[in-house]
């Protein structure tokens, strides 16, 4: 923690300091959303956040400050997404629509399907696909309760795409079958979604330096990132 000369918590001081964690936190979860989030209103509601994580923390809590504040930034952020309508209907009907192709594309070709097999599979030319994926956005790497009971109702579906706690992925990996599964299924992806998913999920690299790397769009990994996802989702979901 940080203090003035007259032993007063630093807040200005603080909240600098803590802002490249408000921006982290913001671009991961931009990567579950559809297009139509803004990311700088992620940032804005992330700051008020941290703004109420050190008024409300104590050092006798026991746990460390930037643990504190995360959580208080990601609950911000996702008060202000279950005030809107973050995810119509038809992206979540899209979303498994594609799922299910390459679910189905899977078992027939014994491989990987190319998008354009994939587009072709669910009707749709080439650059509509792309497009369709750029909406839907990639949601969470893994989140195991459509998975092991094969439904998604409507009742805390932001939690398991965005949420914190009991429904974090990081804690459902702990899984050690589970985990052995989903290293091998990222292993079968194709070479360069291989090489986006370990920059976003090893490198905690956001959208835009992946892009920058791979010297394409932002959208464009985007669309591969979404892709990646549903391929990864439909073998989990096998397993």
């Amino acid at each position: 923690m940080m203090y003035t000369a007259k032993g007063q918590l630093d807040r200005n001081a603080m909240i600098k300091q803590y802002q490249p964690l408000v921006r982290r936190l913001a671009h991961h979860m931009m990567a579950k959303l559809p297009a139509n989030v803004q990311v700088d209103d992620l940032i804005q509601v992330g700051l008020i956040g941290l703004s109420e994580a050190l008024t409300r923390y104590e050092v006798t809590q026991g746990v460390q400050f930037e643990t504190f504040a995360t959580q208080r930034i990601r609950g911000a952020m996702l008060d202000e997404l279950r005030s809107n309508d973050w995810m119509p209907r038809s992206s979540r009907k899209s979303q498994k629509e594609i799922e299910e192709a390459l679910r189905r594309l899977e078992h027939r070709l014994g491989r990987s399907p190319l998008e354009s097999e994939i587009a072709a599979a669910l009707g749709l030319s080439l650059a509509d696909y792309q497009t369709l994926l750029g909406k839907v956005r990639g949601t969470q790497l893994v989140y195991l309760e459509d998975m092991a009971h094969g439904t998604e109702d409507e009742d805390g579906f932001l939690d398991r795409h965005v949420g914190d706690g009991e429904t974090d992925p990081v804690n459902m990996l702990r899984d050690q079958r589970l985990r052995q599964a989903l290293v091998a299924a990222i292993k079968n992806l194709p070479e360069r979604e291989q090489f986006i998913m370990s920059m976003y999920y090893e490198k905690d690299m956001n959208l835009k330096e992946i892009a920058s790397v791979l010297e394409v769009t932002e959208s464009r990994i985007c669309q591969l990132h979404s892709q990646s996802i549903a391929r990864l989702r439909a073998k989990m979901r096998a397993h």
